[in-house]
């Protein structure tokens, strides 16, 4: 959780492979994000996320998009430090923790916010808040400051800011960040360094305000 709140980044890494998986969480590392996020709805997701558990030091490797209970159990198993959902599911939350590891779980509207974080969310993902914008979180943390959130959908380098001064703990981040369908090249692998180096930076300069 520590980790989570410190960098306030958690690329979305869809399409993952054990092939792509290394060289892109170098670069996100090398731009001082140390947090990937791989979602399991792909083919092959948990052996790449095995692979960067078991070959990436200093990252917190996490699964993503995760539905149930059993999925949430294989990927810790497989070496996942948190689990995300894109909603409010008790029975991953429940197997989450049980298992010992963080739980984010997914949740819109106060009712599934409130209900994620009272049965042991860590964190509750916001999601999609594109919908909604910065203005929605700073309505849910008013009442709710004791709640942990992320905000996820639609975030870039041009909104991050508005998201972390509303409130919330750290922002997801897609395609903006991290393309899988983008050969791998050199210069791509620096171009997301240095955009996760500009995330980071405005991560900062949202929290001195």
């Amino acid at each position: 959780m520590d980790d989570i709140k410190e960098t306030g980044i958690i690329p979305v890494i869809r399409g993952a492979t054990v092939e792509n998986i290394i060289p892109i969480a170098r670069a996100l590392k090398k731009g001082g994000i140390n947090i990937i996020e791989i979602t399991v709805e792909a083919p092959g997701a948990l052996a790449a996320l095995e692979k960067a558990a078991n070959e990436l030091e200093g990252v917190l490797v996490g699964a993503g998009t995760v539905l149930d209970g059993e999925t949430a159990r294989s990927a810790i198993l497989s070496g996942a430090k948190f689990i995300v959902s894109p909603s409010t599911s008790i029975e991953t939350i429940q197997m989450t923790k049980r298992y010992g590891a963080v739980s984010i779980a997914g949740g819109l509207t106060p009712t599934e916010i409130v209900t994620a974080f009272e049965n042991g969310a860590d964190f509750v993902k916001v999601f999609p808040i594109s919908i909604f914008g910065p203005n929605y979180i700073k309505s849910i943390k008013d009442p709710l400051p004791q709640i942990p959130l992320i905000a996820t959908g639609g975030i870039n380098i041009e909104n991050i800011e508005d998201y972390i001064r509303a409130g919330v703990e750290a922002v997801g981040i897609g395609s903006s960040l991290v393309n899988v369908k983008k050969h791998l090249t050199d210069s791509y692998l620096l171009e997301i360094a240095h955009h996760a180096s500009l995330l980071v930076a405005a991560v900062k300069k949202a929290r001195a305000k």
